[in-house]
């Protein structure tokens, strides 16, 4: 049995997502960083710009026997509006997209059976606009990002939990 799993989820700026996901039970890290683009490497001051084509994005490490992929991906779906193309507030453009970048064949078929879901729920008043799309490398953030809202509490986040 897997003692660890990776998921690698983008909703908006990270910030405020690491800080909502990092404690949840089971979560035994996470990093920010930028997934999904066409440059190289990523950098916060190209990324922020959306001319890189990454997204903000944060690496999940957690314990599937403890935390489930199916309701991460509840939580994540309940922490910003995946209704909304490139955008989560504020903050416009595509490194700002839902995403979900899949490690595995079944982490694809569980983010698949999840937009169902919600859809499904009628929770929010538009389709899920989520991509779900293949792993692609996945660069870590600078520090300064790293726990952003742990060094700058009350710091600027557009997250919160929908019930």
């Amino acid at each position: 049995m897997k003692t660890h799993e990776t998921a690698v989820l983008a909703a908006g700026c990270f910030w405020g997502v690491e800080d909502l996901l990092r404690n949840l039970p089971g979560v035994t890290s996470t990093r920010v960083g930028y997934c999904g683009g066409s440059a190289e490497q990523a950098a916060y001051k190209f990324v922020k710009t959306g001319v890189t084509g990454h997204a903000e994005t944060v690496k999940i490490e957690f314990d599937p026997a403890k935390l489930s992929y199916s309701d991460l991906l509840a939580v994540f779906f309940r922490l910003h509006d995946p209704t909304q193309l490139n955008r989560q507030m504020n903050d416009v453009g595509t490194q700002y997209r839902s995403a979900i970048f899949y490690q595995s064949e079944d982490q694809r078929i569980a983010a698949e059976a999840k937009i169902r879901e919600v859809n499904e729920s009628h929770k929010w008043p538009k389709p899920i606009a989520t991509v779900i799309v293949p792993a692609e490398p996945f660069y870590d953030a600078e520090e300064a990002h790293q726990d952003y809202l742990v060094k700058n509490p009350g710091g600027y986040t557009c997250h919160w939990m929908r019930d």
